[in-house]
């Protein structure tokens, strides 16, 4: 199975900011949606952003709300998340997810966001 790749993690003061790219793979053209996902140490994973493959509709996690930005460059088929005002509590390693019709999902392999206090 082919997976999404991502990339632009890195430790970051808190309150700075970073962005995570996650560029699809295979026949983008069954995607429907791209997700980002995170897991910090001892907790479960837990939901951070969404968004549909045609771009008309987001979802944000509480937690996230006015922070995080997810979006997308069609043509590099690369869906973003602008992360901003960071705290420690985002420290965790952040994973994409693609959904295509008639396939299971698609995880990519994890990047690693650092945000010192």
């Amino acid at each position: 199975q082919v997976k999404p790749v991502e990339s632009g993690g890195g430790l970051v003061q808190a309150g700075g900011s970073l962005r995570l790219s996650c560029t699809a793979s295979g026949r983008t053209s069954r995607n429907y949606a791209m997700g980002w996902f995170r897991q910090a140490p001892g907790k479960g994973q837990e939901f951070v952003a969404s968004m549909t493959w045609n771009g008309d509709s987001t979802v944000y996690a509480d937690s996230v709300k006015g922070r995080f930005t997810i979006s997308r460059d069609k043509a590099k088929n690369t869906v973003y998340l602008q992360m901003n005002s960071l705290k420690a509590e985002d420290t965790a390693v952040y994973y994409c997810r693609q959904s295509s019709n008639g396939a299971p999902d698609s995880w990519g392999q994890g990047t690693q966001v650092t945000v010192s206090s």
